[in-house]
């Protein structure tokens, strides 16, 4: 299978880049083929243009500064996206990325009336690898927002029986390292059976 994993943290010793690395493992030793895409590494910028908000609706043929990025969701089977879980939802830079290359013309076309029609049908799963410094509880009564961006936002402009798998950490800031390692085993593993 064909996957996408979008990396998101500024620190390359984070334990977020260990998440990345655990799922890289699995994803190879589950005989899967990859594309990674390190948003910091990449130096991707995040905001929006004032043309890209005015091309919307008419986005122009060639997107030189997302092109690329366009091109590996097309490849791509499933997406896994890993990232640090920062005020209930994505950090910013993957926000950038969802608000700049998930567009008009990539994830998804505008139909009569102004409806989304779905580009991306090649992808059949969306899984996100997080760690949050909150207890599930506090994540709970918060109402999971990143998880809910993925799921009712992301997951209609894939195929439209894309599944979506959430594997997070919560209490991070709390845990000691046997309980991390546990953690990062569980996600090779998972990637592994992907």
């Amino acid at each position: 299978m064909n996957v996408l994993v979008v990396y998101v943290h500024p620190d390359p010793a984070s334990f977020v880049a260990a998440m990345r690395d655990r799922v890289l493992t699995g994803l190879t030793a589950g005989g899967h083929t990859t594309q990674l895409i390190d948003l910091y590494a990449d130096g991707f910028d995040p905001l929006l243009t004032d043309q890209e908000r005015r091309d919307h609706h008419h986005p122009p043929v060639l997107r030189p500064q997302i092109d690329g990025y366009a091109a590996q969701l097309r490849w791509a089977e499933t997406v896994v996206l890993v990232y640090p879980t920062w005020w209930s939802g994505q950090p910013a830079m993957l926000k950038g990325w969802f608000d700049r290359v998930w567009t008009n013309g990539v994830a998804y076309e505008l139909a009569a009336g102004g409806r989304p029609k779905p580009l991306l049908r090649n992808i059949k799963r969306l899984v996100a690898v997080t760690s949050h410094g909150s207890a599930k509880y506090t994540n709970a009564i918060e109402g999971e927002g990143g998880k809910r961006v993925i799921s009712r936002s992301i997951r209609p402009m894939c195929n439209r029986l894309a599944r979506c798998t959430w594997i997070a950490l919560y209490n991070i800031d709390r845990l000691d390292s046997p309980a991390r390692i546990a953690f990062l085993d569980r996600v090779e593993a998972r990637m592994r059976r992907l």
